[in-house]
């Protein structure tokens, strides 16, 4: 973690027992493998299933072509989750990577390969992260129109931290490879 230790306040992430912040947080979900859609579907009904997990908004569904990805693979469908949980930041990533796994995402060598189920924690409340298992807020996700535009639609006054305003970044980044899809829509239980 990149943060730096301040004796005189309580990391509440440590804490035992029932004192844990409430923090808003923000994950990506996308597919490009099998029945995208329903992936997709899955995962926010899997997410919304996570005990001090709390969904509060899915944005509309995106098209995207494939970004830095293998010439033959084929286009994502694009959403982001809005929610509220009591869980540390790792352990939001430890369940996010159990629904990937759910939904047989496999983990290849190859650079950004086609995926069944992506599912990235982008923010965790003002939580900062660098290690190896996680980087809060996402590293790249100032530069991703497939997140940024979602992410929009449901907060327009949104901030990544340490990058801006989220309506400022998605106008400065090439979004001619994404496209709604009204016709596409993702349910809330």
């Amino acid at each position: 973690m990149t943060e730096t230790p301040n004796p005189n306040i309580i990391d509440a992430d440590t804490l035992t027992g029932e004192m844990r912040p409430i923090r808003r947080a923000v994950l990506a979900l996308g597919s490009n493998l099998g029945d995208r859609m329903s992936s997709l579907q899955g995962a926010v009904d899997a997410i919304a299933d996570t005990p001090d997990v709390w969904v509060t908004a899915v944005s509309p569904v995106y098209e995207t072509e494939p970004v830095d990805s293998p010439d033959d693979a084929g286009p994502y469908l694009n959403a982001v989750v809005l929610l509220d949980t009591t869980l540390a930041a790792h352990r939001l990533l430890d369940r996010a990577l159990a629904v990937e796994d759910a939904y047989d995402r496999e983990r290849s060598e190859i650079r950004n390969a086609p995926r069944t189920l992506d599912v990235d924690v982008i923010v965790v409340g003002d939580r900062r992260a660098d290690d190896d298992n996680l980087r809060l807020p996402h590293p790249r996700a100032h530069e991703r129109a497939f997140v940024l535009q979602p992410w929009h639609d449901l907060e327009p006054d949104a901030v990544l931290p340490d990058a801006g305003a989220v309506k400022e970044l998605l106008d400065g980044v090439d979004a001619s490879g994404l496209t709604r899809r009204d016709d596409l829509a993702l349910e809330l239980q």
